[in-house]
Formats: structure tokens, C-alpha cells, sequence
């Protein structure tokens, strides 16, 4: 078994989406209208998300897709844009016949950069660990997303481990550097599932609702929306506490903060980018993914990590689509200087 050192490139897995964008008005309550402003078909779910914004980041190490995909007109859009990105999709497979390719409609109000998603699981809900083999594979890091939306991998076996835990447990034993990420959702197995993948995480990607959710403690006030930034300190701390092995790192619109197993602390505010500037937020998050896995793969230190993410997730906004806004590494990095960072949170 090859050690991370002497591998190369990410290999993302899980969510492979095809995102409706639609930018509105305002959002409508029930029975009323609203007007769509624009629209667009974009890439959407954490893996091909990550592995587009990588790309337009200029990322000199080889990038792949594994997942599930339909026979259909929109898998072979997933495929197509793969391709134009240098992704390889050799692990990109097809699903049962009639089962077709994941989508959602994202609707982004204009003036506010708001999202509100209706998405339909399609392929992504069969991808399970039969699927996944890791034979041959000389990537360095394996970046699996989203946990909590990937029904099979998500459900919980008669050992009380989730499939996800199985895939994450076989990538490290193949000598990856494992990563994960998850969705913001209402499941009764929320915690049980996730958490029990956590032992076979080295680096854990969540926003302060997930990280809420997990450890059960809210963190923000239910009033004001305000941070609890010590709070959410601690529940980063937690997480780690609960297994996972090296990072974990909770992203909010504020910044971010991360934990590590040597007891560290580190935190970063975001950018202030102008709100005339912001076309959506769509895709911010995984923006914030791609920067902090280019670090980790680079081998780089959680400080450059975390402006790397930040600066990635200011571009992200320039553009009602998830990637569309991602920049050449050096021109993302640029824009701490152009826009200026907030206030830190701690």
C-alpha cells in the first residue's frame, strides 16, 4: 500500500447533481407567483462541485469522479463537462436502467442572494459501497459528499455503522487521505448515521447548522442569527472528540474555525465582498471545500488552509451558479487583498 505522500490527485465521490438555477424575484409564499429573472443548467452536489471549482482553480494534480449517474441526456451532460474540465469519470457509473440522474431546481432571490433548493435524489440514492472499488486508485485524497443525502450509503446496518463509514474505512485502509462533508436535513437518523463515519474521517467539512445538529447544541442565537463563535469553538472540539482523526472544520458566513487532535484552535473571518457584487450563493460552501482540500492536498498548514477556503468561497459569490464565479487560485487568493477580511469571530 502506497503511502499519501507518494499519491497524487482527488478523488471525489458521492453526490453528482445537475442544478437548475433559477434566479427570482423574491420568493413566493404558497399560491402566489414570482418571476424568473434568468436561468441555467450548472453542476451541482459536493464532489462535482469540488472537482469543477479545482479545475477553474488550475489545480496541477489529476482530479476524478466516483458515483452514480443515469442513462440519460443530463448523466451524459455530467459526463460532458467532466471532460471539458480534465476530470476523469473511468469511475463515473451508470446506473439501472430507469433510474435516472439526480437534479435540482435552485432558486436564488436577486436581491438578497438567498437559496431555497427542491431537489430529487434520482441515482445518488442507489450509490452504495458495492460501488466503490479502490484497486488501482493512486489519488491522495478521497473526498466523499454529501453524508445525509445519499440514502443508501447513509442507512445504518445491523453492525450500527452506515454504508458511508464502510467507504471511508476502505479508502483509508487503501491509503487515502480521507475527507467528508454533509447536508443540512431533517433525518431521525441524522446523528446515528454521521456520526458513526466519523472514526474513518481525517478531515470533517461542516456548516454551524450541521455541527449544531451533531452535537446538539445550537449555534446561532434563535433571536438575533447571531454566531455563538466560543460555542461553536467547542463543538468543533467535540467532533474531534468523537473520532474524527485529524480536522474538523465548521464554515459559516462569518468565516470558519478549525480543530485539530493536537489540541489546536484556528479561525478565519471571511471576506468582505461587497453585497452589489453577489450574484448567488449557490455552490459557496463547496467553494469553501475545494479551498480547504487544494490545502490539504498541498500539504500546506490549517492557516493557509482556511484563507485558501474563505478566498474561494468570495468567488463563488460573483456567480449565481456553484462554480461559475471560481477563479485561478492566485486571482482567489487576490481578492482578501481587494475586499478586505471581516472582524474575526473569536
Amino acid at each position: 500500500m502506497s503511502t499519501p505522500a507518494s499519491r497524487t490527485g482527488l478523488l471525489a465521490a458521492g453526490n453528482f447533481i445537475v442544478d437548475y438555477v433559477k434566479l427570482i424575484d423574491y420568493y413566493p409564499g404558497e399560491e402566489m407567483l414570482a418571476s424568473i429573472l434568468s436561468e441555467q443548467s450548472a453542476n451541482g452536489g459536493g464532489p462535482f462541485n469540488v472537482l469543477c471549482d479545482l479545475s477553474r482553480m488550475g489545480a496541477a494534480y489529476p482530479l476524478e469522479a466516483a458515483g452514480l449517474i443515469g442513462r440519460d441526456a443530463t448523466g451524459a451532460w455530467i459526463r460532458e463537462q467532466c471532460a471539458a474540465r480534465g476530470v476523469n469519470t473511468d469511475r463515473l457509473l451508470p446506473a439501472a436502467e430507469g433510474v435516472s440522474t439526480s437534479y435540482t431546481d435552485a432558486f436564488t432571490v436577486a436581491s438578497t442572494g438567498r437559496r431555497t433548493f427542491f431537489h430529487q435524489s434520482g441515482a445518488n440514492a442507489k450509490l452504495s459501497p458495492e460501488d466503490f472499488d479502490f484497486t488501482g486508485v493512486t489519488a491522495r485524497v478521497f473526498y466523499l459528499g454529501y453524508l445525509m443525502l445519499l440514502d443508501t450509503l447513509d442507512a445504518i446496518d445491523a453492525a450500527g455503522r452506515s454504508g458511508a463509514s464502510r467507504v471511508l474505512e476502505r479508502a483509508s485502509a487503501a491509503g487515502l487521505i480521507t475527507a467528508a462533508d454533509m447536508v443540512s436535513i431533517e433525518n431521525a437518523d441524522f446523528a446515528r448515521s454521521a456520526l458513526s463515519s466519523l472514526p474513518y474521517v481525517d478531515h470533517f467539512i461542516l456548516n454551524e447548522i450541521e455541527a449544531g445538529k451533531l452535537t446538539g447544541t445550537p449555534l446561532r442565537d434563535a433571536a438575533t442569527g447571531a454566531l455563538h463563535a466560543q460555542a461553536t469553538a467547542d463543538a468543533a472540539r467535540r467532533l474531534i472528540a468523537l473520532g474524527v482523526r485529524k480536522t474538523v472544520t465548521i464554515h459559516f458566513v462569518e468565516g470558519a474555525i478549525t480543530a485539530d487532535s493536537d489540541g489546536g484552535l484556528f479561525h478565519q473571518a471571511s471576506l468582505q465582498v461587497p453585497p452589489e457584487t453577489i450574484r448567488g450563493a449557490t455552490g459557496a460552501g463547496d467553494a469553501f471545500a475545494a479551498g480547504l482540500l487544494h490545502g490539504i492536498h498541498e500539504g500546506h498548514d490549517i492557516q493557509t488552509r482556511l484563507l485558501t477556503a474563505v478566498c474561494a468561497a468570495a468567488a463563488c459569490l460573483a456567480d449565481p451558479t456553484p462554480s461559475g464565479g471560481l477563479l485561478p487560485l492566485a486571482d482567489c487568493l487576490a481578492l482578501a487583498d481587494k475586499f478586505g477580511v471581516r472582524e474575526p469571530v473569536l
